[in-house]
């Protein structure tokens, strides 16, 4: 078997800082010998997300990249579009807020709005109505996707220093291009980390049409739905999946792909993107 070599390092635009003393703490434990240890375990806080004024919703969350977590949510939820200006993304960490402000394109008044609970970790919201956004959007046919490529994202991805290598108990989605590591961004819920590299897409204007989404969590339908609201074509787990979250992503041919390691993974949908060049030790490679 080939294993991958070290490359030299591709610089990424957003990563992770391990030694940030506000992301993680040294906690006391015993071991299964009533040793005494010490482990480092993930900060978790509050943080309430208000659009012009409005409050919208409070997630749980590391507390890094809180302004683009503010923006992506506001993104993936449909309210904030591409073509509103964004003026303002104050961030206060004491008060555990973020203040967006935008001038918004004409559209219907925001009424009540339904919230919806999903099964995510550190418990993910979607606000009814935007399952059914979906109908509007087309993605890309491309990119091609080379199988050879997520063998070599997953190797990069496992050799960074990261919050996850110091403490576990983390969701990671990464921003990939071909087979490099574009921005990666860590959180208590892979709905949060997905919607902060939704907003540092939106502030940087970074063409979605041509990337892929890794993440290490389940491709459940909020994960799904968040992706192709993206406009991102591929979306790559090393997790399982739902039956709702593969019949979405089929309904928006959204490249999907689950249980990704090594060599081996399960394409799901939109698999004429695929092209399958890096045959599995199985069929003798």
């Amino acid at each position: 078997m080939t294993v991958p070599q070290p490359q030299p390092a591709h610089r990424l635009e957003l990563a992770p800082n391990p030694a940030d003393p506000s992301l993680s703490r040294a906690v006391p434990a015993l071991d299964q010998d009533g040793e005494p240890i010490s482990l480092w375990a993930v900060a978790e806080r509050m943080l309430t997300i208000f659009l012009n004024g409005r409050e919208i919703v409070t997630v749980m969350t590391v507390g890094d990249n809180a302004g683009y977590l503010a923006l992506g949510f506001l993104l993936n939820q449909r309210l904030l579009e591409p073509g509103d200006r964004v003026h303002g993304v104050k961030h206060d960490p004491e008060c555990g807020t973020v203040m967006v402000e935008a001038d918004l394109l004409p559209r219907p008044e925001l009424g009540p709005m339904r919230r919806i609970h999903t099964s995510g970790c550190a418990v993910g919201t979607l606000f009814g109505g935007v399952m059914e956004s979906l109908d509007d959007i087309k993605l890309p046919a491309a990119p091609r996707l080379r199988s050879t490529w997520l063998r070599t994202l997953g190797y990069k991805i496992d050799t960074l220093e990261t919050l996850h290598r110091k403490t576990g108990s983390i969701h990671r989605c990464v921003l990939c291009r071909q087979d490099q590591l574009l921005a990666y961004v860590e959180d208590v819920g892979r709905h949060n980390a997905l919607d902060a590299l939704a907003g540092f897409m939106f502030l940087h204007g970074i063409d979605p049409a041509d990337k892929i989404v890794y993440t290490t969590g389940r491709l459940t339908s909020e994960v799904v739905i968040k992706t192709v609201i993206m406009g991102v074509p591929v979306l790559v787990s090393r997790g399982g999946f739902t039956a709702l979250g593969i019949e979405l992503a089929q309904k928006t041919d959204l490249t999907l792909i689950g249980r990704c390691r090594g060599r081996y993974f399960q394409a799901l949908s939109g698999c004429g993107r695929i092209l399958f060049d890096a045959p599995s030790l199985a069929k003798g490679a």
